[in-house]
C-alpha cells in the first residue's frame, strides 16, 4: 500500500510540473516583441509641470470666447475681485504660494485672460478636456476645483484682481 502511495504522489508531482512547464512555454509563445519606432517617431517629452505649459492662445473651454483688457487696471473692478477671490476661493488657493491650487500671482503670464475665466465659470468641464487643467489636477493631488457658480461679473473680476497682482510685482 506504501509504494502506492509512493507511487501516486510521483505521478502528481509529475503532472503538475509538467503542466507549468508547458504553461510557461505558452507564455512565452504568446509575448511578442515588435519594434513600431519606424512607424511612431519619438515625440517630443511632455510637460512635466503646469509651469513649463505656458500657452497664452489656449482660451480653454467654456463661455468665454474673448475678452478684451485696457491697458490699465480697473482698480474698482480689481476690488470686487479680491473680495469675491477672499470669500470664495482662499479654502484652495493663496496669492503667492501654492497652496492646494496654484499660487495666483503671475497667472496672467501664464494664461489667456479667457483660460482664466473659463477655469473659474466651468472648472469640471476644463479640467476632463483642458491638458493645462489636467495637469494642474494632477499637481494638486486630484484635488477638483470647485464650481462656485460665479457670474461672469464676479470671474472678471477676479480677472482684474488677478492683473493687479502681477502688476504689483
Amino acid at each position: 500500500m506504501r509504494k502506492l502511495s509512493n507511487f501516486i504522489l510521483f505521478l502528481f508531482t509529475l503532472a503538475v510540473f509538467t503542466g507549468c512547464g508547458d504553461s510557461e512555454k505558452k507564455e512565452k509563445e504568446d509575448i511578442k516583441i515588435e519594434d513600431y519606432s519606424k512607424e511612431n517617431p519619438k515625440k517630443e517629452a511632455p510637460a512635466t509641470s503646469s509651469g513649463d505649459m505656458v500657452d497664452m492662445s489656449n482660451k480653454g473651454i467654456g463661455p468665454i470666447k474673448s475678452v478684451s483688457l485696457d491697458a490699465e487696471i480697473d482698480k474698482a473692478l480689481a476690488v470686487k475681485g479680491e473680495t469675491v477671490f477672499k470669500n470664495m476661493c482662499t479654502a484652495c488657493h493663496k496669492t503667492d504660494k501654492k497652496f492646494i491650487g496654484p499660487a495666483m500671482v503671475g497667472i496672467t503670464e501664464r494664461r489667456s485672460p479667457e483660460w482664466i475665466m473659463n477655469m473659474i465659470l466651468n472648472p469640471q468641464e476644463m479640467i476632463a478636456k483642458d491638458p493645462i487643467a489636467k495637469q494642474l489636477l494632477l499637481e494638486s493631488n486630484m484635488a477638483i476645483m470647485a464650481n462656485q457658480n460665479l457670474t461672469e461679473e464676479e470671474a472678471r473680476s477676479i480677472l482684474e484682481y488677478f492683473r493687479s497682482l502681477d502688476d504689483e510685482k
